[in-house]
Order: structure tokens, then C-alpha cells, then sequence
């Protein structure tokens, strides 16, 4: 510093004074200035008092030499302590060149500046708010200050600056919101510690509504509760709390639309304690604002959904996800199938009321749990643009929800709780939106019937329902053409094909569903027959999906759809197959589920008698494709009490090609005359007179039998028949005999042995076809 300059008003002995080394020569130049200052004042000289403070400023705070620098600062101090209430007026000259000092690289500077700060502060209160933003930034930055001089100076300054904002009605939130939003994504965990205190201290304040603002800082503070210190995620968990709980006091004025999208990228961090937390915003959220998150419920389930398959180490997640998902699901509604064209164009984003939308909410108030708990779902976060904004019509964004299932559905690695969450999805968007649901159907049919193949039957029942419910919701009738009817066409598996409105209307039964099925008509429509086929073509191509989970899926199938129908339609598409071998042993599974099953009791009460035309007509049906398994066909005529029929069937097995696997089927066929399902036809061996042909199948299927232990229970079985003349009455005298049991003139018998012959001719010709080739195993037994 130049000694020559003139500093005047300052004497030459305060600006040596300002310049000395030691502390106590500067304050005494400080009381120097402050006591020609209060001159200045009493004089209202404003000319001479700016140009002491700018002489301060400029030619000593903001000088090149420490000691300089020190002294503008005391003297600056001493300068708004003279001013007292008027320093107001010379603010900005007072605290810029002491901000400026912050950045000093002289921690003992950093400190005088800091303490000189506080003194202006001190003085002005209130009058500091307007530049209360270049206070707060300074600040912010000695919180993060390395020495702790310095920091402990820096809070000292920082408490004065909170009591004078909780004082003071003149605070501009809008003004700091920017810098607050910006501050808040700070590494630094003084700097977070620092920025979560001003938070706290703004929400205590009851004329600052900082609720409004929320959005603007919310994904800061949930990067904050991720910091690896414990106080500090402790001090932000108090905060989220005290948002939450006045959140649920005031729903009505809480932007949860601007929030969702938030919520949704935390709720998939890694992080423990901020997905739980996030999940617990996200819960509230769906509970106060209802239908408004519906735009976003596509990014919803995509945090949600691998929640549900978190172990008992991720409980607290797992159970706040799965209460997420729950409330989520019932904001879709019947309405949300309307076209959106048609839809009320005032209905709009309904804000919530204070008491009487708010429904009753699950867990503590605090925002976050205790616990915590990893998160296997963090990679690959996204942001879903809802469909609507503030102010306009709610819409279900129903292509994004079917999307997002999809893509759950189709990942081998989604636990099975996911995976049943989704199938429920899945099943509660075709019940309450089944027009619009069918519009996605042909994408989803694919990876539904795959699901089959899933190792959890809990998965594989919820599949079948959602399976079901397409194949029977009204919704899902269309007008394609059908494949052509015949006997003879075969039916590629390649294609999905509509049966034609007359094999419709064969299939247009009354029937009963499942306890858990939906409320629409148990009509079959254009999917159930598209839906047998692909079955069946699944069973096909995965021999072990038949074998292992067939008979399960089809008696489930039974349950939720008409047991008449389903058996029908296979029966008619298995006459069809060109592969005999696969439709032998398709009709040995129906027929085994058919005789043993508690699910078919009433199709077996329908076919035992044949009183109906229906079940006529069934019967017939069931025939034709029985008889690609021989002696499945003779337990089809013992289930309908065909005997005439099943002994002259009996007959043509002699000209059959009797293997190992035929006499096998045989001896299953007596073990299942010895079961209760068979009781009444073993009563109707009393009745000899009246059931010779039930007596000669009996023994036709005995003398097919080589002497072995079926062989020995069948013959045994035949002894017990009574002699018919020690039972003779006089009713039974004068009885007529009956020919054929459930004989009726609308079911021609000859036709159907004609094309039992016909369908056990094309096995031989494909059995010589394959021997021919060298890769069919004679397994003939020489009797």
C-alpha cells in the first residue's frame, strides 16, 4: 500500500493502525472509524460515509497484503456498527468485499471475515433478507471450510442468520428456491449438513410455505439420504418426515404429479434406506392423490414389481411395495375402458380433499423406515413421461402398464412373486378394461402360454386365470373366419385359427366358472378356440410340460372354464393332428382326467347316461378322437355304458398290432374298473340278464390279458358274477332285455366302428412308415 496515498477521511494514524500486524492496533483504528463514522451520521453526511466504507473496500479488504485485508475487514465492521439501523442502507457495500474474503486462501482472513460478517449481520437484521442469497452461498461454502476456526465462526454466523429469517415475515422463498435447488446437490457432507439445517429451519416457519416448492428439491434430498455419513441421513430423514406429515395434512396443495417421476427413479436406487423411503412416499402418494398417479403407473411398477420377490432381509421393502401395488391396482377402473374420445371433457386431475379423499394410511408418519435393506433392482432407471398433465383428463396409460408387465413377464430371473403380481395385473386390466386389453392380447397370448412352462403352480394357476378370462370375456369375440369344417382338413399349429360361427355355436354352453373368475359370460369366444390350439401345440412341441403339468392345467382349465367346452374343443382339433403318436397320447391324458378327476364329476354325470342330445353329441365327439388310443375308446364306452358298443370294439382288437405299451393301457383300464369312478358298472354285473355285452367286454379284455396280476383281479372280479338263474324274479321275468345301454336311434354305432377302423388303420400305416425307416422299435408281443 502506497503511505503517500491520501485515505482521507481517514487520519494517517487508523490507516497505519489498519495495517499493523497485531490484533490490537486494528482495533483500535476500528474504534477510531466507528467513532468518525457516528459523526458522519449525526451530520447525515451520506457523501462521506460511502466514502469511508469504499476506501475500506477497495484499497483494504480487497487489497493484495493480508494485514490490509484484515484491517478493511475490522473496519467494515466497525463502519455498520456506527450506522446501527441505517447500515441497511450501505449493505451491499458492506458485506460484498467481506464475502469476497470467504475465498481467501488465509484460513486466519477467512475467520476476521467471518467475524466481521457477523457483526453486520448483527446490526442489520432484517435488513440483510434482500441479500440474503449471497449470504446463504458464501456461507454454504465455510461450511464446507476445512479449518475449524473458521467453520465454528461460520455457524455461529449461520444461527444469527436463521433467527433473523424465523423473525422475519419478509423472507423471498421464490427468490432463494433457485440457489437452494442448486446447493442441494453438493457432495460435501458439511455442505449437506448445512443445507438440510436451512430446510429444517424454513419448514418450521409458519409463513414460509416450502410444500409449494417441494419438487424443486425433493431428488436432492433423497441424493442426500444417501450419504455415507450417519448424522447426516439421520437430519434428512427428519426432514422427509416432517414434509410427509405435512403432506398428509395438506393434500390439496401438494404437487404430486410433479413428484411422481422422482419417487419412481428412487424407489429403484440400490441404495437401502433411500428405496425405502421412496416407497413409502410412493405409497402415501397413491393413497392421497388416487387416480392422479395413474398417468405414471407404468414407472410405478417398474420400481414396484421386483420389490415383491425381495427375501425376509428386505421385508420392510417388500411389504411397502406390495401395499404400492395394491392401492395402485385399485385406482384402475370401468371407466378407464371408455374411449378416451367419449370420455367427460370436464373431468380433470381431481385434487385431493384434506379429509374426506384421505384414506387411512399404513405405517409411521416419519417418512422412513428404521430398517434397511438392499435393492437388486437399480440398474437401468428410467423416467416414464406421464400420458396427461396438471389440468387435464386422468388417462390410463394402458400401452405403457402392458408394456411393462410384458417385459416382467418374459425375464427368467423375476422371482415368482413378481411374476404372480404380474399375471394378477394382467387379470385386473382385462376384468375392468377388457376392450382395450384386447387390443394387446396378440402380443401377450405368446408369453402367456409360456408361462405354462414355469416352475411355481402358484404362477401356472394365475396364468390359467388371466388365460381363462381371455378366452371367455365377451369382449374378446371376433369376426375372422374359422378354419373349414371337415373331418379331414388337418390343422397347422403354426397359425391361429377362430372356430366358424357354427362350431361357435356348438361351444355356446351354459356353464359355471371358478370361485375366482370374472363376472363376464362364460361364452366361449373367438380366443377359447385359439387358446386350445396353442395348448396343444404347447404340449406337442414340450412332451415334458405334458407329461409333468398337463393333467394340472387342464383340470384347472375345467374349473375357471366349461369343462364341456374345453374337452370338446381339444377333441375336435386332436381329430385333426397329423401327428398320431402325440394325438394317442393327448387323448390317454384327457381321458385319465376325465375318468379320475373331481373337477369333471358332472361332465361324467352328463356322459354316463346320455339322456340329453348334448350329451349325445358330446359323446359322438369324444368318439372320434378317442380313437386314436384304443382302449381309451372301450373306457369312454364303459364311462357311457356303451357295452355293446365297447365288446364290438373289443372284437376288432384282434386285428390290431398288440405291443407292450397296448397291454399296458389294458391293465391300467382293469385297475381302474376296481375304482370307486367304476362302482356303478361293477353293480351292474348283478343284473347279468340285463348287461350280457358289459359281462362279454369284461371277458374280452380278460382274454386279452396275458396272466399276470391284472389278469388275476379281472378274473377274479368275473367269478363273483352271480348265475342269472339264481337271480330271476318274476319283475325280471317278464323284463325285456336290453341291447345296449344309453342306446339311442340319434348315435349311429356302425359309423363309429367304421371310423374307429379308419383312424386305427392310419396308426398302422405310419407305425410301418416309421419301421420301414429303422427307427420304430418292434415292441409286438407273440401270444
Amino acid at each position: 500500500m502506497n503511505p503517500e496515498k491520501d485515505f482521507a477521511p481517514l487520519t494517517p494514524n487508523i490507516v497505519r493502525a489498519l495495517n499493523d500486524k497485531l490484533y490490537e492496533k486494528r482495533k483500535v483504528a476500528a474504534l477510531e472509524i466507528e467513532k468518525l463514522v457516528r459523526e458522519f451520521v449525526a451530520q447525515n453526511n451520506t457523501v462521506q460515509i460511502k466514502h469511508v466504507i469504499q476506501t475500506l473496500s477497495q484499497e483494504f479488504a480487497l487489497s493484495q497484503h493480508p494485514h490490509s485485508r484484515k484491517g478493511g475487514l475490522i473496519g467494515l465492521a466497525a463502519c455498520s456498527i456506527a450506522l446501527g439501523k441505517d447500515s441497511g442502507l450501505y449493505l451491499k457495500e458492506l458485506i460484498e468485499p467481506v464475502l469476497t474474503c470467504f475465498n481467501d486462501t488465509d484460513s486466519r482472513l477467512r475467520y476476521y471475515a467471518c467475524e466481521a460478517l457477523y457483526n453486520i449481520v448483527k446490526v442489520a437484521r432484517g435488513a440483510v433478507l434482500p441479500h440474503f442469497n449471497v449470504l446463504f452461498d458464501g456461507l454454504s461454502k465455510l461450511a464446507a471450510d476445512p479449518d475449524p476456526n473458521v467453520k465454528s465462526g461460520s455457524e455461529l454466523l449461520d444461527r444469527l442468520l436463521k433467527d433473523i429469517v424465523t423473525e422475519s415475515n419478509k423472507f423471498d422463498l421464490v427468490g432463494f428456491i433457485p440457489l437452494l435447488r442448486e446447493r442441494i446437490y453438493s457432495n460435501n457432507q458439511y455442505a449437506r449438513q448445512f443445507i438440510i439445517s436451512w430446510i429444517l429451519v424454513l419448514e418450521s416457519v409458519p409463513d414460509i410455505n416450502l410444500l409449494d416448492y417441494l419438487p424443486e428439491i425433493l431428488d436432492g434430498l433423497f441424493q442426500i439420504l444417501g450419504d455415507n455419513g450417519k448424522e447426516i441421513r439421520k437430519m434428512c430423514e427428519v426432514v422427509l418426515g416432517e414434509f410427509l406429515k405435512e403432506i398428509k395434512k395438506n393434500p390439496s396443495s401438494v404437487k404430486f404429479a410433479e413428484m411422481a417421476n422422482i419417487l419412481v427413479i428412487h424407489c429403484q436406487t440400490t441404495d437401502d434406506l433411500i428405496q425405502l423411503t421412496a416407497m413409502c412416499w410412493m405409497r402415501e402418494f397413491i393413497q392421497l392423490a388416487g387416480r392422479v398417479m395413474l398417468p405414471y403407473s407404468s414407472g410405478i411398477l417398474t420400481a414396484v414389481l421386483p420389490c415383491l420377490a425381495y427375501d425376509d432381509r428386505k421385508k420392510s421393502i417388500k411389504e411397502v411395495a406390495n401395499v404400492c401395488n395394491q392401492s395402485l391396482m385399485k385406482l384402475v377402473t370401468p371407466e378407464d375402458d371408455e374411449p378416451d374420445e367419449l370420455r367427460p371433457a370436464l373431468q380433470r386431475q381431481a385434487e385431493p380433499n384434506s379429509e374426506g379423499s384421505v384414506t387411512k394410511q399404513e405405517g409411521s408418519a416419519s417418512g422412513g423406515p428404521d430398517g434397511s435393506c438392499d435393492s437388486n433392482f437399480g440398474s437401468g432407471i428410467s423416467v416414464f413421461t406421464p400420458v396427461s398433465t396438471d389440468r387435464a383428463p386422468v388417462t390410463l396409460n394402458l400401452d405403457g402398464i402392458v408394456q411393462v408387465l410384458n417385459c416382467h413377464l418374459s425375464d427368467v430371473t423375476i422371482g415368482m412373486m413378481t411374476r404372480i403380481a404380474v399375471l394378477k395385473w394382467l387379470y385386473h386390466l382385462y376384468i375392468k378394461t377388457p376392450r382395450k386389453m384386447f387390443r394387446h392380447t396378440d402380443s401377450l397370448f405368446p408369453i402367456l402360454l409360456q408361462t405354462l412352462s414355469d416352475e411355481s403352480d402358484e404362477v401356472i394357476l394365475k396364468d390359467l386365470e388371466v388365460l381363462a378370462e381371455i378366452a371367455s370375456s365377451p369382449a374378446g369375440q371376433t369376426d375372422e373366419p374359422g378354419p373349414a369344417d371337415g373331418p379331414d382338413l388337418p390343422v397347422s399349429h403354426s397359425e391361429l385359427q377362430v372356430p366358424t360361427p357354427n362350431r361357435a355355436s356348438l361351444l355356446n354352453t351354459p356353464s359355471t366358472k371358478g370361485l375366482e373368475c370374472s363376472p363376464s359370460t362364460p361364452t366361449m369366444n373367438s380366443y377359447f378356440y385359439k387358446f386350445m390350439i396353442n395348448l396343444l401345440q404347447r404340449f406337442s412341441s414340450e412332451r415334458k410340460l405334458l407329461e409333468v403339468r398337463g393333467p394340472f392345467i387342464i383340470r384347472q382349465l375345467c374349473l375357471l372354464l366349461n369343462a364341456e367346452n374345453i374337452f370338446h374343443s381339444m377333441a375336435d382339433i386332436l381329430l385333426r393332428e397329423e401327428d398320431l403318436k402325440f394325438a394317442s397320447t393327448m387323448v390317454h391324458t384327457l381321458n385319465t382326467i376325465l375318468l379320475t378327476s373331481t373337477e369333471l364329476f358332472q361332465l361324467r354325470n352328463q356322459l354316463k347316461d346320455l339322456k340329453t342330445l348334448e350329451s349325445q353329441n358330446l359323446f359322438c365327439c369324444l368318439y372320434r378322437s378317442w380313437c386314436h388310443n384304443p382302449v381309451t375308446t372301450v373306457s369312454l364306452c364303459f364311462l357311457t355304458q356303451n357295452y355293446r358298443h365297447a365288446y364290438d370294439l373289443i372284437q376288432k382288437f384282434g386285428d390290431l398290432e398288440v405291443t407292450v405299451d397296448f397291454l399296458t393301457e389294458v391293465d391300467k383300464l382293469v385297475q381302474l374298473i376296481e375304482c370307486p369312478i367304476f362302482t356303478y358298472l361293477r353293480l351292474q354285473l348283478l343284473d347279468v340278464k340285463n348287461n350280457p355285452y358289459l359281462i362279454k367286454a369284461l371277458y374280452g379284455l380278460l382274454m386279452l390279458l396275458p396272466q399276470s396280476s391284472a389278469f388275476q383281479l379281472l378274473s377274479h372280479r368275473l367269478q363273483c358274477v352271480p348265475n342269472p338263474e339264481l337271480l330271476q324274479t318274476e319283475d325280471s321275468l317278464k323284463a325285456a332285455p336290453k341291447s345296449q345301454k344309453g342306446d339311442s336311434a340319434s348315435i349311429d354305432y356302425a359309423e363309429l366302428l367304421q371310423h374307429f377302423e379308419k383312424v386305427q388303420n392310419q396308426h398302422l400305416e405310419v407305425r410301418h412308415q416309421r419301421s420301414g425307416r429303422g427307427d420304430h422299435l418292434d415292441r409286438r408281443v407273440i401270444l
